[in-house]
């Protein structure tokens, strides 16, 4: 029995395992299929929706060019920064764990969650832009999914509030927003790069597959600026505008040979190191984009429209007695009853009845003819964003009170860069040149507007004024020569002219025997009892005058003011 049971069982048994060799191969050649169609016959495809799940375009930043004083010092600079980036939908994998990732990060983990979770359709969210190393470090220590660092540039200004208005700042990222660097962006700002990357499912870098383009760097830009006088004018302006009370200030150094900006400052100022400070106004650099009424730093132009009539010499008198006039009903006022005085005394004094006398004898477009070609009522030239054109009438003026308050700097305005372009055309014998931000290895020729003679019978006017009996005797600058003019405005509000508010002003030159350098100093609305030009901004001239002679080495011209010079002169001398 048991042996017939056998032989029965045997073809069962051997058909089972038939059917499981059967199974086995038809699994086999199943996988062999599989494996022929994923590598042979939908490779291309599988490999592009594979890559297109892991393989992704990374930016490459580019470094910006870095901004110099014309020694080569550093006044804006871009420095590698890290910032903290995630991906949304990775992250929240982890939710339970934002109470790790946001104190380092300095944000709440509720609301972290909230951004996250508003965002979950996103790939790429910032968390925080522009973090120190060690909190870089620490985030990347924490291993949380999709939560990544990417590098950044961020600028930064060794400087801080003393060139800032100049220089201007750029945002988060890297593109210029004001002053220079907003000028000068195509310049300065560099082109990205590209590379192609593999990042695994959180969104992780994990190796780079091709660069795409290199980054390329922005250019360097050299400035016409000096640093070291940036910082005595920053350092004086300031001095004076909290002395007096002021509502801030401007001054501007020009080199009036080449018309290169070597500094240029207000107050108040900011520091473009720190967003924070970004207020509405605050980074307007006044001494370009904001005008005002100029007042008697324009006489000096009603003396040269006088001898260029012919019908004036330096030495002509005028009678200003008895110290007012009265034109078409308004009455034009001197401090004081100066008599009969020639054009320098009408310098050195500034006497406005004297200016408006020139005015209405000489003819319509006299005056207004050498400020038109002056360049004020335009905007000079430079590029920098804002610059004003300041205001001059388009034809001259016909009405007589008009012509007469034009001559002492009413009915016009000016922005302090204008006032110094314009002294700068009388430092180098009658020709304007631009103005430049930029350091300047050629200068350009310029613009002849008045005859060299005329120039020269005019600083010898401006250096009257700081002499004795002057009004700018607060000007002089030890062992040179010094000259300029002093300017008190009252302020136009509604309905006319305020009585107790002024600008004040300064323009100046030195060394008289060979003017190189040009200075306008503006003070806005001292507060204390001194308020006039020669008193709040003259003294400023002075200062910043004699730090930037003896800084650029040019030689004293007046040894003999000096006690012990002129014998130290003499033994030095071959």
């Amino acid at each position: 029995m048991d042996q017939a049971h056998n032989r029965q069982a045997e073809p069962l048994i051997r058909w089972r395992y038939l059917l499981v060799l059967a199974v086995f191969a038809c699994l086999a050649a199943g996988l062999l299929w599989r494996a022929v169609d994923l590598q042979l016959v939908h490779r291309e495809f599988l490999q592009n929706q594979g890559d297109a799940r892991h393989l992704r375009t990374m930016t490459m930043p580019a470094h910006r060019g870095m901004l110099t004083d014309r020694t080569g010092e550093p006044l804006a600079i871009s420095t590698p920064v890290d910032s903290v980036w995630a991906h949304p939908g990775n992250l929240l994998e982890a939710a339970d764990r934002l109470g790790e990732l946001g104190p380092v990060l300095g944000l709440d983990a509720r609301v972290l969650a909230q951004r996250l979770q508003e965002r979950t359709g996103r790939e790429f969210l910032y968390l925080r832009r522009h973090v120190a190393p060690e909190v870089a470090q620490q985030v990347l220590a924490l291993g949380l999914p999709g939560v990544a660092v990417q590098r950044e540039y961020r600028r930064f200004y060794p400087t801080g509030e003393v060139a800032g208005h100049l220089l201007g700042f750029t945002d988060i990222d890297d593109v210029g927003l004001e002053g220079l660097e907003l000028a000068y962006e195509s310049w300065l700002r560099g082109q990205p790069g590209a590379k192609r990357v593999m990042r695994d499912r959180f969104g992780r870098v994990i190796g780079d597959v091709e660069q795409i383009r290199e980054p390329r760097p922005g250019r360097d830009l050299a400035l016409s600026i000096d640093r070291r006088l940036q910082y005595v004018a920053y350092r004086e302006l300031k001095r004076a505008v909290t002395t007096n009370g002021a509502r801030g200030g401007s001054l501007v150094l020009l080199d009036a040979t080449t018309g290169e900006v070597l500094a240029m400052v207000n107050q108040p100022a900011f520091n473009p190191n720190n967003r924070r400070q970004m207020g509405s106004g605050v980074h307007r650099n006044r001494a370009v984009t904001d005008a005002y009424e100029p007042g008697s730093t324009i006489k000096p132009f009603t003396v040269i429209a006088a001898l260029e009539s012919g019908e004036y010499q330096p030495e002509t008198e005028l009678n200003t007695h008895p110290g007012t006039m009265r034109v078409a009903g308004h009455t034009v006022r001197d401090i004081r009853d100066f008599g009969r005085i020639d054009l320098n005394t009408l310098i050195s004094k500034s006497s406005n009845v004297g200016a408006a006398k020139l005015a209405l004898e000489l003819p319509e477009d006299a005056v207004w003819g050498v400020l038109a070609r002056l360049g004020f009522g335009r905007p000079v030239g430079t590029g920098f964003p804002g610059e004003a054109a300041g205001s001059l009438a388009a034809v001259p003026p016909r009405s007589r009170v008009d012509r007469a308050t034009l001559a002492f700097g009413y009915g016009l305005s000016v922005t302090p860069l204008q006032l110094a372009q314009a002294y700068a055309a009388v430092a180098a014998d009658g020709v304007v040149r631009p103005v430049s931000f930029l350091r300047l290895d050629e200068p350009e020729r310029g613009e002849r507007i008045m005859a060299s003679g005329v120039a020269r019978s005019l600083r010898q006017m401006l250096e009257l004024a700081v002499q004795d009996g002057g009004t700018a005797t607060r000007a002089r600058v030890p062992a040179y020569r010094t000259g300029g003019k002093t300017g008190t405005v009252r302020k136009s509000v509604a309905g006319g002219y305020a009585d107790d508010r002024y600008v004040a002003w300064f323009a100046g030159m030195a060394p008289m025997s060979d003017p190189r350098l040009v200075m306008v100093v503006m003070i806005d609305e001292p507060a204390g009892e001194a308020y006039y030009g020669g008193q709040v901004a003259a003294p400023v001239f002075a200062e910043v005058m004699s730090a930037a002679l003896r800084l650029l080495n040019l030689p004293p011209d007046q040894v003999e003011a000096v006690p012990g010079l002129t014998a130290m002169a003499g033994r030095q001398s071959p």
